[in-house]
């Protein structure tokens, strides 16, 4: 990792001349920023010069949207504020993506960008671009500072702002004049923040009124979202599962928020999530949502989802509620709190026919593939790496079939062990978030499961980890295909699989060339031998798994369809 500064920056609070270049650090280290990412250009010399002698460990990426995608993932590992900086123009422009991953999850992030100098915005100057413009509809908040007065401020509203709330990425655009210029002044914590509340207490009421209708359910589920993970309300969670006996199913975002080794554990619910949990939602009188959004993924045909159920929803966005699915019994506030108190109203019932037929569901339906196979299956991968690391890695994935299938068959037990792009679907998240991963969490063990064409996209990052000596383990589910495209293909357009299949380079010598262990794995029998070399590994280390090239994810919940009317149940059955 980046090495630690020769001395500590002076403190925000003391009256002295500073350039605003000292300020943002200063409020940076005020703020408990111990690391950053980013990538140094023209106007953002300045910063990066203070920074140099910041207390700050500092990670370089290779571009900007892996730093962007590294931050991201640090904030979701640790629950702080994930902090990336980029120059102007280009620089900023690279972060596009990055930001609206994390505007998507619901992941504080705070953005620092560079600005060419206040008199020349809007000239088309140099590596110019309208930062803040192209930005807002990715940002939770994002603001320009043109006058040194307001830029500790504005960067402490910032973090706040990230922070709070729903959480998301907040960008600040810092003009290289203010950065430069010099300001004689006492900082000031106050923040201007008129039209900024924060609701985290339920209504009294409302939760009464929950607590009553769990009580009157026989047939209830709770389905969780990540939003349970940010307020820390694992503990919450399994003590109002337990104590009502409930079953819980969880979103992509929400895995990890309940351990999946449970009775009570649904797993995943959705487009490819578990029949059990889509039958269990589809038949239940009852659905307490919480810190969930009614994704499309999740809902499917909306007009026919969970049709037998009153609703609860507890979430701290109120504009949230009754966005997607009309509610019932809607609980503004923070999910933490909610959930204790719920705890504490609601009554142990049995439930004993609705967890006989939950349980009938799960042996009919379970995850499965063809063991029988000679090839290597990507589930069985899946399934090695969890036997051996005990369920307690973090895993990070891509987008596409290596991100369904590593949400299927590796059983998570902890909040935040399961990092990945869910609302946005960004390819090419895996590996960065790795990195950024590990930073948070230097004793994990964290494991990429990726696709071979999610690597593909930023592969570079993989110099980064080598050069910080991070350890993170990349495992390739290589079929060759741009794998969900290709299943969509063979089922709706006819197996022309036009452009899904491209040629890949040997991951293996990529790995050793930039510093890191490379493998290859062709045979299924090897698989257990790789694996476990691969945890033994101290440094980056690439396992390039050769899987069955049109292996498909089961089940499936086709585009407009209900969540009962799901594909490849068939097949699960057969395979018994």
């Amino acid at each position: 990792m980046a090495s630690k500064s020769r001395r500590s920056a002076g403190s925000a609070g003391q009256s002295a001349v500073k350039t605003g270049a000292q300020i943002i650090v200063d409020t940076l280290i005020e703020q408990g920023v111990e690391t950053m990412f980013g990538y140094t250009g023209g106007v953002v010399l300045p910063l990066f010069d203070k920074l140099y002698d910041a207390p700050i460990n500092f990670i370089v990426p290779r571009h900007e949207q892996g730093g962007c995608h590294m931050a991201d993932a640090y904030a979701r590992a640790s629950g702080k504020v994930g902090v990336i900086v980029a120059t102007s123009g280009p620089g900023a422009c690279n972060l596009v993506t990055g930001l609206a991953t994390a505007m998507m999850d619901s992941v504080p992030m705070v953005a620092l960008t560079g600005q060419v100098r206040t008199e020349l915005i809007g000239n088309d100057a140099f590596q110019e671009a309208d930062t803040t413009g192209i930005t807002r509809p990715v940002t939770k908040y994002n603001s320009i500072v043109k006058d040194i007065k307001d830029l500790a401020r504005t960067i402490r509203e910032a973090f706040h702002i990230a922070s709070t709330g729903r959480p998301g990425p907040v960008l600040v655009d810092l003009p290289v004049d203010v950065a430069v210029s010099k300001y004689n002044a006492k900082d000031s914590s106050e923040m201007k923040l008129p039209g900024y509340r924060i609701f985290a207490k339920g209504h009294a009421k409302q939760v009464a009124s929950a607590a009553k209708a769990i009580n009157k359910s026989k047939r209830p589920v709770l389905y969780v979202g990540g939003g349970v993970i940010t307020a820390n309300a694992a503990k919450e969670l399994r003590e109002l599962a337990e104590k009502a006996h409930i079953p819980v199913t969880m979103t992509l975002l929400g895995l990890g928020s309940y351990d999946q080794r449970k009775p009570e554990s649904l797993d995943m619910l959705g487009m490819h999530g578990s029949a059990y949990a889509n039958y269990a939602v589809q038949e239940c009188d009852l659905l307490i949502a919480v810190g969930a959004r009614f994704d499309d993924r999740v809902t499917g045909k909306i007009e026919t989802f969970a049709p037998h159920a009153m609703t609860i929803h507890i979430d701290i966005d109120p504009s949230s509620i009754s966005k997607n699915v009309r509610v019932d019994i809607p609980v503004v506030g923070d999910a933490k709190i909610i959930l204790g108190e719920l705890a504490q109203q609601v009554e142990y019932q049995e439930r004993e026919d609705w967890f006989k037929k939950i349980a009938e569901w799960k042996k009919k339906f379970a995850f499965r593939y063809d063991q029988n196979s000679t090839t290597i299956k990507p589930q069985y991968v899946i399934e090695e790496i969890c036997r051996q690391t005990t369920n307690k890695a973090v895993i990070t994935t891509g987008v596409g079939q290596n991100q369904m299938w590593a949400a299927q068959f590796y059983k998570f037990i902890e909040p935040r062990q399961f990092i990945s792009s869910g609302g946005l679907g960004t390819m090419g998240f895996g590996l960065p978030a790795a990195i950024g991963a590990q930073v948070a969490k230097p004793r994990a063990t964290v494991i990429d499961i990726d696709g071979d064409h999610s690597f593909n996209m930023t592969m570079t990052e993989l110099a980064t980890a080598v050069e910080h000596n991070l350890p993170i383990k990349v495992c390739i589910l290589n079929n060759g295909y741009m794998g969900m495209v290709r299943q969509w293909q063979e089922l709706f357009y006819g197996k022309r699989y036009s452009k899904s299949y491209l040629k890949n380079p040997d991951y293996e010598a990529i790995a050793k060339a930039m510093g890191a262990v490379g493998m290859t794995v062709e045979k299924k029998d090897d698989v257990p031998g790789a694996v476990k070399k691969m945890l033994a590994e101290k440094k980056p280390c690439v396992v390039d798994f050769r899987v069955e090239a049109e292996e498909n994810v089961w089940p499936m919940v086709p585009a407009g369809k209900s969540l009962s009317e799901m594909d490849g149940l068939d097949i699960l059955e057969r395979l018994i």
